[in-house]
């Protein structure tokens, strides 16, 4: 009987994600509608300047110098404390773990694979703009400044714009893109809001960022979730092409399962048939061999063999005992033969 094979828990999760092989009815993509695409242009110029301002050394910088002056953290040293650990909301590792889990739960209860892939193209984008743009302009931090006033650009730095806060902006903010009513959208709107805010005026706080910093961070963060609608076709082919890769696996893994051989139930004797290759001719037969099994049964010298696996009963060989269990007595005649007259005794 050929019996299924244990289930992986890889196998498990697609086992789950089976039962409903379509994208819930309730759940709308979203498409980049003429709203969308305003607050994209917008956004993106908003960007531009920023970088423009900064460049020029406009009054953003001299902003950027006062606020460092200022050092937040010494004038408001009772809250340093909590801010050390509020700002790990803005790193990318315990942030990306976090709101994994939370979408990996959704995919499981939605049946579908596009929360985790919107998480992952959201954060493939954050690293790619926000690290290129980073080296490209080189600016250094407050805590590394060189001259007094300058905007410190294309010295090396790798502050320019602020990692924490577009992080928090993409990690907290694709809670509400994947929202799937309106009121949860509203309300994840504006706690990622909330959250991205209080990691770039936290950043200012420690003085590890200029303003302008936290300015364009915000931005970049907002441009990606903004432009997130232009890549859902690429979410949904990537979502059927995992599937038919598991599929075809699957199908693999049919073909190559070997089947198990039929096992003999347990005291039954052991029948073993030779290769008929392996069979000796009429010819090639000893002449001890063709003789009756009834002959066979002669006296033959005691071997002590060595010792080997213990048989089961029927694969024994009866053997007929030579003596009997009782010996004759000497006294006892054989049956059929007339008993001698015995004596009669007394008178």
């Amino acid at each position: 009987m050929r019996t299924e094979g244990t289930l992986t828990r890889l196998d498990r999760v697609f086992a789950r994600l089976d039962r409903e092989p379509q994208r819930p009815a309730h759940i709308d993509v979203p498409r980049m509608s003429r709203h969308r695409f305003v607050l994209f242009s917008a956004t993106l110029a908003f960007y531009l300047s920023i970088v423009w301002a900064v460049v020029t050394t406009s009054w953003l910088v001299r902003l950027d110098w006062q606020i460092m002056f200022f050092r937040p953290y010494q004038q408001w040293p009772e809250i340093h404390a909590f801010l050390d650990y509020y700002v790990v909301l803005g790193q990318r590792g315990p942030t990306a773990v976090m709101v994994a889990a939370w979408l990996g739960w959704r995919s499981w209860r939605q049946h579908t694979l596009r929360p985790l892939l919107t998480l992952a193209t959201s954060l493939l984008l954050l690293n790619v703009t926000v690290g290129a743009a980073k080296i490209g302009m080189g600016r250094l931090g407050p805590h590394y400044a060189t001259v007094i006033g300058s905007n410190e650009m294309g010295l090396g730095g790798d502050i320019f714009p602020s990692g924490h806060t577009a992080n928090a902006v993409v990690t907290w903010g694709i809670l509400a893109y994947l929202a799937s009513t309106p009121t949860a959208r509203r309300w994840l709107s504006a706690l990622s809001a909330v959250i991205a805010l209080g990691v770039g005026l936290t950043t200012v706080y420690l003085g590890t960022h200029w303003l302008s910093d936290v300015l364009l961070g915000w931005a970049a963060g907002l441009l990606i979730l903004l432009a997130l609608p232009w890549f859902e076709p690429l979410i949904a082919r990537a979502e059927v092409a995992l599937f038919d890769l598991r599929d075809r696996w699957r199908a693999r893994r049919g073909r190559r399962a070997p089947v198990p051989a039929a096992v003999a139930p347990v005291g039954a004797p052991a029948v073993f048939t030779p290769h008929p290759s392996a069979r000796p001719s009429a010819s090639e037969e000893s002449p001890a061999a063709r003789e009756t099994v009834g002959a066979g049964r002669t006296s033959r010298t005691a071997v002590h063999l060595a010792p080997g696996r213990h048989t089961a009963r029927p694969e024994r060989t009866p053997v007929t005992p030579a003596v009997g269990r009782r010996q004759p007595h000497s006294d006892r005649l054989a049956r059929g033969t007339a008993s001698a007259a015995r004596p009669l005794t007394g008178g």
